[in-house]
């Protein structure tokens, strides 16, 4: 997760002016001169008079919200702020530039508490800065609704804390506001996470609530990164999400026809046809799983995902052969093909990350069917190496 930079501090201190104190009130100009000497505490007593004596001083609630803001006491700031703005409009363009330069101070706040938490080894002490951060950027939220940025880093902060179902709020606001690529993808993830949590449970409880519960979830991503798939197509968390969320849903054959209809439309898109393939190889339809990674890769040589599993596809396809051979009677060694098509492709995924072991044991296994022993015992023994590192 990456949070949006650090705003420059570049807005225009709030500046009052102590002119014309004639129409003002004894504590109204002592508080300006209070507020002159950032004399904070003096210039909120004196304002705490003022609008106790003078209910309807719209003036007398202005200054009280800047100063409350200086003296980082958000909610009464902006309680202060609203009862002002209930009374009149008179200072409401002053009140909207005080929201942005206290909104900046808390936006830059909470985005280096955020950077602090996150680079703090210790857990304890990472917790009590994020805490911190989540708190800026609350409060920055409701000075400046509309900002995109600021329920962003707020959801963040919330799921590096975490806190996956305090985040959703602010994903969700992040989508209305712009459609995020990002609201889409990590509020996708929690649902479907939640989904499958749910569906954990009801193993264990066999309470009916949880799977109706769970289904609900897988519900929500579907119809969520429906929606997100079709703004961002090349977005392979989305995909690959929404494909699980499919399969958890039972709704195998849903998800086939939407990567089919995806492919149809869009056919040299290299995601819908890795994910289709996945779907595919999934039903056990060896050849259209063959046939949808084969186009990946002709798309993108270096498409790794589907170099991979087109490798697994013809060792599953291979084995299946052999054990349908065996429950038959027959002998024969045509399986092996399928293992010979695979090999190349493991050789090269190995070659692109060799420092997985599961990788480097089926390579191995591969091996060991051919008949290739001495290729065989190197990549078990590489497989040992990494696990043992």
């Amino acid at each position: 997760m990456k949070i949006s930079r650090l705003y420059a501090a570049a807005l225009i201190l709030i500046g009052f002016f102590f002119t014309g104190f004639q129409c003002s009130s004894t504590e109204i100009t002592s508080a300006k001169l209070y507020i002159q000497q950032k004399n904070y505490d003096k210039a909120l007593e004196t304002l705490q008079k003022e609008v106790q004596k003078n209910p309807a001083s719209d003036e007398g609630y202005h200054l009280l919200g800047y100063v409350y803001g200086e003296k980082e006491m958000y909610p009464e700031m902006i309680d202060s702020y609203d009862k002002s703005l209930g009374i009149s409009k008179k200072f409401e363009s002053q009140i909207n530039d005080s929201k942005k330069y206290f909104w900046a101070n808390l936006f830059n706040k909470g985005v280096a508490l955020y950077q602090k938490g996150v680079a703090t080894t210790d857990p304890d002490s990472s917790k009590m800065i994020l805490e911190k951060a989540i708190y800026n950027f609350k409060y920055a939220v409701q000075l400046e609704p509309d900002s995109s940025d600021t329920y962003k880093n707020l959801a963040f902060v919330y799921l590096s804390a975490q806190r996956e179902k305090e985040a959703i709020e602010p994903l969700q606001k992040l989508i209305d506001l712009e459609k995020s690529e990002d609201g889409y993808r990590y509020l996708g993830e929690i649902y479907y996470t939640e989904g499958l949590n749910l569906k954990n449970e009801y193993t264990v409880s066999k309470n009916p609530e949880d799977s109706i519960k769970a289904q609900e979830y897988f519900n929500k991503t579907i119809t969520l990164l429906e929606e997100g798939k079709n703004l961002y197509p090349a977005n392979t968390d989305i995909l690959v999400v929404l494909s699980n969320s499919y399969i958890a849903a039972n709704k195998i054959e849903t998800a086939i026809d939407a990567f089919k209809t995806g492919v149809e439309q869009d056919p040299e898109n290299k995601y819908y046809r890795y994910n289709y393939g996945v779907l595919l190889l999934g039903k056990e339809d060896f050849e259209g799983a063959e046939q949808q990674f084969q186009k990946a890769i002709q798309i993108d040589p270096e498409y790794q995902n589907a170099v991979y599993n087109l490798a697994v596809t013809y060792v599953k396809w291979g084995t299946d052969i052999n054990k349908k051979n065996e429950a038959e009677g027959k002998m024969g060694d045509e399986f092996k093909e399928k293992y010979r098509q695979a090999l190349p492709h493991l050789e090269k995924v190995v070659q692109m990350q060799n420092d997985d072991a599961g990788m480097w044991e089926l390579l191995g296994r591969v091996y060991s069917v051919l008949g290739m022993q001495d290729d065989a015992n190197n990549a078990f023994k590489k497989a040992d190496e990494i696990r043992n590192k």
